[in-house]
């Protein structure tokens, strides 16, 4: 069990995905993405296993992450936020805000 002002740390926003690259570097199959947080904390990165979606399918998105944890290098790749999802075996899936939701807004 963790203490619930623990939890109140976690910096969870929505936001839309801006741009998917290739990442032939990584270990194990992923993108880069380009995420829009809106303008109070703009334009991150984020490497993510979700290669079970295509580009097209990942342009224009809105994901869920944690915006608040220290950026972690992967391979080449400076990633610095923490994009949300759910395995289903070796299949991650994208945790999304409901319809309505907008690149900012604050999980809480």
């Amino acid at each position: 069990m963790i203490a619930w002002e623990d939890f109140t740390k976690v910096d969870v926003r929505v936001g839309r995905i801006v741009e998917v690259s290739d990442f032939p570097e990584a270990r194990k199959p992923a993108w880069k993405l380009r995420i829009d947080f809106g303008p109070e904390i703009g334009v991150k990165r984020s490497s993510a296993q979700i290669t079970n979606y295509t580009k097209e399918a990942l342009e224009g998105r809105l994901v869920l992450a944690v915006v608040n944890l220290p950026p972690r290098q992967v391979g080449p790749y400076l990633s610095e936020v923490l994009t949300l999802g759910t395995y289903r075996g070796d299949v991650v899936l994208l945790v999304a805000p409901a319809a309505g939701a907008q690149p900012g807004d604050r999980l809480g």
